[in-house]
């Protein structure tokens, strides 16, 4: 029996796939579930299982983009598996034949042609001023010797291609990345984005974390207590305070939510990926810290789906694991807003009339002015910065202990 697999649908809205990766070979046993492929969506790169055994024959190449619903390869499940047989291992792409590219050979000048070269004694001083070498220099002098005309004239050699490689290599971007792209470019067209910054003295949160982070570790079966909690917590707080934030627009209508689904922005093979935590505004620390991790490592093997990044109301992101000191974030669309955290720098503050040195990163609120005004915008983010200051009262309801579930 000859088996036809069809695209599946990756998500609503979804109506196209493109080919990224076949992990098979025309003609490979493949078993039934076994991972035969990745296929890219405008919003995610996902696995495509094998719907029965048998003998697999590709009915599209690497980089085809097929609708959903259409036959990409056919499965032979009358086929005998082969004797000792295992699993079909990952195809790898042919490797194009490089070649070579030996610099032009240069015949020895004949001993007499370097004699001629010779530059005067005056033409030998401009030379040496100039630090050109006579070699460098045609000579229009009897026999091709250098003249002092020729070295007043000399100008030092830039440098020339020797050979090096200066090879080009066009690579398409996958449907994902060109997703992104679009995206990106819309989000700069269609918003009028605004960035506001701030600092946070970062010192109340590290000596919490200090005194707590062992045992909130031990008690919470490894998962640790970083500063994506902390400022997950300190977003929510401040997106109830300022609902406009977590707010979108729609056409003439602005919509209006009463929770909180914060985009955390993870590293993945595929690129930044941006799942979301649900409801993160219900969530105790253990819980964001629990579910950032969850989504995290989906990310990074690859197991990622269309619902895990689909809605959000407010998007946080750092650079700031990356090395960054400032940046103005560009809106996820169609969201409003987007908190950007940076790196962590000791510097040197005024505190009470006195110069102290404080851990400090610099935030920054992205934002959509058609919606958010400048009021709106800096409140905000100055509750993030009371909220991560002072988080014992604000964000702990002056009981770390109680709030950690220790």
């Amino acid at each position: 029996m000859i088996l036809e697999m069809k695209v599946p649908s990756p998500g609503e809205s979804i109506k196209e796939v493109e080919i990224a990766t076949w992990l098979v070979k025309d003609g490979d046993y493949v078993e039934k579930d076994q991972a035969i492929a990745e296929v890219d969506s405008d919003k995610a790169t996902l696995e495509l299982p094998a719907e029965a055994s048998g003998v697999i024959t590709l009915k599209a190449e690497e980089g085809d983009a097929v609708a959903v619903g259409a036959v990409v390869c056919l499965i032979d499940t009358a086929a005998a598996k082969p004797s000792g047989s295992a699993p079909a291992p990952v195809a790898e792409a042919p490797k194009a034949e490089e070649k070579k590219v030996e610099a032009p050979k240069v015949a020895p000048a004949p001993a007499a042609t370097y004699a001629a070269q010779a530059p005067s004694p005056a033409a030998r001083k401009i030379l040496d001023e100039k630090n050109i070498q006579p070699s460098d220099v045609v000579g229009t002098g009897k026999d091709g010797r250098i003249t002092k005309e020729d070295a007043v004239n000399a100008v030092p050699s830039m440098g020339t291609p020797t050979g090096g490689s200066r090879g080009t290599e066009r690579i398409k971007l996958s449907m994902l990345r060109r997703k992104v792209a679009e995206r990106l470019v819309a989000a700069k067209n269609d918003t009028a984005m605004l960035t506001t910054f701030n600092e946070v003295n970062m010192t109340p949160i590290n000596n919490l974390r200090n005194e707590y982070k062992d045992a909130f570790k031990a008690k919470h079966a490894g998962v640790g207590l970083g500063y994506m909690s902390f400022f997950t917590k300190a977003v929510t707080r401040a997106l109830q305070l300022y609902p406009d934030v977590n707010s979108m627009m729609d056409g003439d209508y602005k919509v209006a939510y009463d929770f909180c689904d914060i985009s955390i922005a993870v590293s993945g093979p595929k690129g930044l990926m941006v799942p979301v935590v649900r409801n993160a505004e219900n969530l105790t620390f253990r819980g964001v810290e629990a579910e950032i991790k969850r989504l995290a490592i989906k990310a990074r093997d690859g197991q990622i789906t269309v619902d895990d990044m689909t809605g959000g109301t407010f998007t946080i992101t750092n650079g700031g694991v990356f090395g960054s000191m400032l940046s103005t974030p560009i809106i996820n669309p169609p969201q409003s807003g987007i908190l950007g955290m940076h790196n962590i720098i000791e510097r040197p503050i005024a505190v009470n009339g006195k110069v102290e040195i404080h851990p400090m990163m610099y935030v920054a609120l992205s934002y959509d002015h058609r919606i958010i005004d400048g009021r709106e915008s800096v409140g905000f983010l100055v509750a993030v910065k009371e909220a991560l200051e002072n988080p014992v009262e604000l964000l702990c309801d002056n009981n770390p202990k109680k709030a950690f579930e220790l």
